[in-house]
């Protein structure tokens, strides 16, 4: 009779798992800096104490880091795609007005490799503790057969909260106001099956440092929200910009209303040696052209919102009807 067979000899180690778990440790602790748990880590579900609000709304998202991961994962950028899943997630959760509270993130793989979800979970804890969200959990899932041998499955859900009144209500957006882009920091982590699309066949001409330049981690804009606070600035509304470009993710914030956008050329190198092979309409429903986050405040407030948003511009206005958007050729 042959010898019984253990979990381990259908591929999943789950003392290997085990070690995971204690091994991230003193990483996901860096996040409890701003907030803490209301019970310890490591329960069956996470809790955080709201009492501290009088009215708290709560939101959530969740959101992955898309094609763009097969590219990290070729270069060994690791960190890179824990912090885009932090910023794809959180991004859209501060767009409310919320606080960005807490994170999981789901990881799948065919074998476990302890090194490489370290690295992956570093990335997020550099963005997490940034921004002040704990993260509160996740799964790591040892799927042999299922996850192909040095492939990540990656996804993150994010939860924040906001005082009722402090809520960012876009149906107050109006005729004439104003549309402050700030600037990304590249691609961030969407349009890449169509970058990889042109990478693959064609001949773009990127240096080694140009290709590390597209890999830049999506942008988080915790900073532009805080800074627009103190301010005592209140918009309107505010746009990740993601899948869909400018188009997509204004027109659900204007309602019946229009915008007319008029962009700068994007100075950034390698993004347009890509660009050189996409249709201009097409590049904009595609990536961020340079701006990931939009922000929409009454015209009074334009000047002060300039003066305390990183690296911003002025790139439209709200009007009556039609989407219009350019971009300048130089």
């Amino acid at each position: 009779m042959s010898s019984p067979l253990t979990y381990k000899d259908a591929g999943v180690d789950i003392e290997e798992a085990a070690a995971l778990v204690g091994d991230i440790g003193q990483l996901r602790l860096r996040t409890e800096a701003k907030r803490q748990l209301f019970q310890s880590f490591g329960l069956f579900a996470a809790g955080f104490d709201l009492s501290g609000y009088r009215e708290p709304v709560i939101f959530t998202g969740c959101d992955g880091v898309g094609t763009k991961l097969k590219v990290l994962l070729e270069e060994d950028a690791l960190e890179i795609a824990g912090k885009d899943l932090v910023a794809m997630n959180v991004n859209d959760v501060l767009t409310t007005g919320a606080d960005p509270l807490l994170f999981l993130d789901y990881i799948g793989v065919g074998k476990i490799d302890k090194t490489k979800i370290k690295r992956v979970i570093a990335g997020m804890v550099d963005y997490l503790e940034a921004c002040g969200c704990i993260l509160a959990g996740g799964e790591t899932a040892e799927m042999p057969d299922m996850v192909e041998a040095g492939m990540i499955e990656l996804s993150g859900f994010c939860i924040g909260a906001s005082e009722k009144s402090d809520l960012i209500d876009p149906s107050t957006l109006e005729v004439g106001d104003v549309l402050i882009g700030c600037a990304s920091d590249g691609f961030h982590a969407n349009g890449w099956s169509l970058v990889r699309r042109i990478l693959d066949t064609q001949t773009v001409g990127l240096s080694g440092d140009d290709k590390q330049a597209l890999l830049a981690p999506t942008r988080l804009y915790h900073e532009e929200c805080a800074a627009l606070r103190e301010a005592d600035i209140r918009p309107k509304a505010m746009a990740h910009i993601t899948g869909g470009g400018f188009p997509e993710n204004l027109e659900r914030l204007l309602g019946n209303h229009g915008a007319r956008i008029s962009l700068p050329k994007w100075e950034n190198e390698p993004a347009q040696k890509v660009l050189h092979f996409v249709e201009e309409k097409e590049a904009m429903r595609t990536f961020n052209m340079g701006f990931g986050w939009v922000v929409a405040v009454c015209a009074e407030d334009a000047d002060a919102a300039l003066r305390v948003l990183n690296r911003s511009a002025l790139v439209g206005e709200v009007t009556t009807g039609g989407f219009d958007i350019e971009v300048a050729a130089s």
